[in-house]
């Protein structure tokens, strides 16, 4: 059985005007050219008086080693989501508006392959390899991943920044 460890966990909220398919494929885009898969695991929209309710999960797995494995997941909220014209340079230009919130969780993921569980020794021996012999590796491959996973949330978070001020 595969071990996993949290490496990070945060929320983005942003209330007000942005463009959801834009936001969608930046966000999309932006895994994809990192390496990573990305499943969509459930996109539910909901019809409401005062907008669109859309709720989307994402599950995303990059491999690293043949022992460790990124992983997380993106679950998106979107409340009160209509459309919008707001007046860039002297034109009206189409977009939405509504409340998002994205929720992101990444993990590493050790003995993905689960080759470790074959005996009991064998556990007994990844135990010893995890905390002794590549203790040191896992460190540098969470820290790698908090940073990736995190310069990924400053990026949509500097996307919704200037979305939001048009």
């Amino acid at each position: 059985m595969a071990i996993e460890s949290e490496v990070f966990s945060q929320t983005v909220k942003h209330k007000g005007y942005f463009n959801y398919s834009d936001f969608y494929s930046y966000c999309y885009d932006w895994l994809k050219d990192e390496g990573f898969e990305v499943a969509e695991e459930e996109y539910v929209e909901k019809l409401s008086d005062f907008g669109k309710e859309i709720l989307i999960t994402w599950k995303i797995k990059r491999k690293v080693s043949d022992y460790v494995k990124f992983i997380g997941s993106i679950s998106w909220h979107i409340l009160g989501l209509s459309g919008a014209e707001v007046m860039i340079d002297g034109k009206k230009t189409k977009t939405n508006k509504g409340e998002l919130k994205l929720k992101i969780n990444a993990s590493l993921e050790k003995d993905y392959d689960s080759k470790w569980d074959a005996s009991p020794f064998l556990k007994m021996l990844r135990g010893i390899y995890d905390r002794y012999i590549i203790r040191a590796t896992i460190k540098l491959y969470e820290d790698r991943w908090e940073s990736k996973i995190s310069s990924f949330v400053e990026d949509v978070k500097a996307y919704l920044n200037l979305e939001g001020r048009k």
